[in-house]
C-alpha cells in the first residue's frame, strides 16, 4: 500500500499535471519533459518521481480530459433529446480538437495506445459517443445508414480544417452541413 503525498508533493503533481496538459494542448506531445518540468518550476527529478515516463504524464493528462469528455457526454444524454445530444457532443468534440493538439495527437495514434485507455468505461469517449449516435438513430434524429466510422471521419475533417484556419464562423459552418447531413 503506497503512503499518501505530502502537501508539497501533492501540489507539485497537481502543477505538473496543470503545466503539462496546457503545454500538450497547444503543441502536442513532442515537448519534452524538462520544458514541462521548467514551465511548471520543478526539476525534472520531480516529474519523474510522479510520472515515469512521458507517456505516463501524457496519460494522466490524457484521461482526466477523456474522463471530463465522458462526463459531458452523460450530462447531455440526461438533459437533451437524443438528437440534441449527439450533436452537442460532437461540437464539444471539435472544440476539444481545435484547441488540444495533444489529444488530436492522440486520437490519431502518434505515442499513447488510445484504445487500450478507453477499455475503462470512465475514459471510453468513443463508446459513450456511439451511445448518443446510437440513441440518436433509435429515435430518428440521425440517419440510420450512419456508422462511427463515418463519424469520426467528420470529425477529423472538422478538426482539421479548424486546425488549418480558426475560425468559429467557419466551424459553426461546418457543424450546420454536418447536421444538416445526417439528418434523415
Amino acid at each position: 500500500m503506497s503512503r499518501p503525498l505530502r502537501a508539497d508533493a501533492q501540489r507539485n503533481r497537481a502543477r505538473v499535471l496543470e503545466v503539462a496538459a496546457e503545454t500538450f494542448a497547444a503543441e502536442g506531445l513532442s515537448v519534452p519533459v524538462h520544458e514541462i518540468a521548467r514551465r511548471a518550476g520543478v526539476g525534472t527529478g520531480t516529474v519523474s518521481r510522479h510520472f515515469p515516463t512521458k507517456e505516463a504524464l501524457f496519460q494522466a493528462v490524457l484521461f482526466d480530459r477523456m474522463e471530463q469528455l465522458v462526463r459531458r457526454a452523460g450530462e447531455l444524454a440526461e438533459r437533451e433529446e437524443p438528437g440534441e445530444a449527439f450533436f452537442g457532443f460532437f461540437a464539444a468534440l471539435v472544440e476539444a480538437g481545435a484547441t488540444n493538439k495533444g489529444l488530436v495527437d492522440a486520437l490519431a495514434g502518434a505515442g499513447f495506445d488510445f484504445v487500450a485507455a478507453a477499455q475503462e468505461s470512465r475514459y471510453d469517449v468513443m463508446g459513450a459517443w456511439s451511445g448518443l449516435l446510437d440513441a440518436a438513430q433509435r429515435t430518428g434524429a440521425v440517419r440510420a445508414d450512419t456508422d462511427m466510422a463515418d463519424v469520426k471521419a467528420l470529425l477529423t475533417g472538422c478538426v482539421d480544417r479548424e486546425r488549418a484556419a480558426p475560425d468559429p464562423r467557419a466551424r459553426e459552418r461546418l457543424l450546420s452541413i454536418i447536421r444538416t447531413g445526417l439528418r434523415p
